[in-house]
């Protein structure tokens, strides 16, 4: 009886003896770095040139509407170029600010940074949409004389901010660089 009972307690012991001692372990963040970008002069039939970066591939498809493809990044940025007439600015500007502000169902902030370069004669808006919408990013440029590009960046997942968020902020910077380099032909 006495063997058994040794056996069961050495037995009992190896059980405990063996596990590893469980270690919390704290929360962790993905990181996502992205190349630095390299940016190079976009030339084409339209009425503008800008800069591109080097990530990123150009479809045009056709009446100054063009797709920069961002592959790595799942996500495209959509230009769409409109003359500016006697009557129309205002409407463009307009529609413009409405595509915009239609995203605030599921934005959480919707900021606006202007941009003005009167050397170039280049006005516009960019705005950062923070939260779940379905763009984080659009912006509008124009001469408010002859003309008006606007464009917004969307990428091909379900909105989620937080998973999201270093590619926006990598974007955003694109975007912004676009705005600066933009010259009307």
């Amino acid at each position: 009886m006495i063997h058994k009972s040794v056996w069961l307690l050495f037995l009992g012991l190896m059980i405990i003896g063996c596990q590893e001692e469980t270690v919390i372990k704290p929360a962790a963040m993905l990181r996502l770095e992205y190349q630095q970008p390299i940016y190079s002069t976009v030339k084409t039939d339209c009425p503008f040139t800008f800069e591109k970066n080097s990530i990123a591939t150009l479809q045009d498809k056709g009446r100054c509407k063009l797709n920069i493809n961002y592959p790595k990044l799942k996500a495209t940025l959509y230009l769409t170029y409109m003359k500016v007439h006697e009557s129309n600015l205002d409407s463009l500007l307009r529609d413009a600010q409405k595509l915009t502000y239609d995203h605030t169902i599921k934005a959480q902030t919707i900021l606006e940074q202007p941009r003005v370069d009167s050397i170039n004669k280049v006005y516009g808006m960019l705005y950062m949409i923070n939260g779940n919408a379905a763009t984080q990013t659009q912006f509008y440029v124009t001469d408010s004389t002859r003309h008006f590009l606007n464009g917004s960046v969307y990428f091909k997942v379900k909105p989620n901010f937080d998973s999201l968020y270093p590619a926006v902020v990598y974007l955003r910077e694109d975007v912004r660089r676009l705005m600066e380099t933009i010259r009307w032909k």
